[in-house]
């Protein structure tokens, strides 16, 4: 009769602890639906910002605005206030649908003076300021490679000749600064025409060698690109002039 009695209060017990771990269940997963469907709005990145660039400017710019999230998407320091980040600017390149938080932005000094160019070992990055159609316009993309070609005077014969640079050039970045060169032209009757044409900084990746010939070449004449691929044929040579323009 013990025994029988003992079972009994047992397995009430279970029934117990086990209804108290169902209703638990459904407690952590109403809390998991209402997080998974529950929305907040958040400071998000609408466009991507740089490093270095304040946070004012940001918001002037129309790079940062509020954004509506679940909860559980909700990172940890992520805010609606833009007021946390007065004052302040990123520490770090923020791109776009990326939530601010306070630990990526700080004072102007806080920023990193590490490049974020991706260069190949031993090699240096230099730019050249380079108008459109001499840099293949919209075409040539941070990862290109290209051929460059200079065109000058020809120190042996004293005549312009054109001739290959460098057969294979790895472009790192364009730049997004456009100065523009002014040029003028006379015609015939003596009317001067002014054009403006735009001009892109684009990146490349040389060695020391090649970093000084083309200082050297673009200064001592003009650089032009010609995109290529892996099955481009490119081969240094003696040059096109005028007396092997038509050969």
């Amino acid at each position: 009769m013990d025994r029988r009695r003992i079972l009994m209060v047992a397995a009430v017990v279970v029934a117990a602890l086990g209804a108290a771990l169902v209703f638990v269940y459904a407690q952590n997963a109403e809390s998991r639906a209402e997080e998974r469907f529950e929305t907040v709005e958040v400071l998000v990145a609408t466009q991507q910002i740089e490093a270095g660039e304040a946070v004012d400017v940001a918001l002037t710019a129309g790079k940062i605005n509020l954004q509506t999230v679940t909860v559980g998407s909700v990172l940890p320091g992520a805010t609606d206030q833009g007021a946390v980040f007065k004052g302040q600017v990123a520490l770090t390149t923020l791109y776009p649908g990326e939530q601010l938080l306070p630990a990526k932005f700080g004072a102007a000094t806080e920023v990193e003076a590490s490049s974020t160019l991706p260069i190949p070992d031993g090699l240096q990055a230099i730019s050249v300021d380079l108008g459109d159609p001499q840099r293949v316009a919209g075409f040539v993309n941070p990862g290109a490679e290209v051929a460059v070609y200079w065109y000058g005077v020809d120190p042996q014969t004293g005549q312009n000749v054109a001739r290959i640079l460098h057969p294979r050039a790895l472009v790192l970045g364009t730049g997004s600064t456009t100065q523009v060169a002014t040029t003028t032209t006379t015609d015939p009757t003596g009317a001067e025409t002014v054009e403006q044409l735009p001009r892109t900084l684009l990146t490349f990746a040389f060695s020391q060698k090649d970093v000084e010939r083309t200082i050297f070449a673009q200064r001592n004449g003009e650089l032009v690109l010609g995109l290529v691929n892996d099955k481009s044929q490119v081969e240094a040579g003696r040059g096109v002039g005028l007396q092997n323009l038509f050969r």
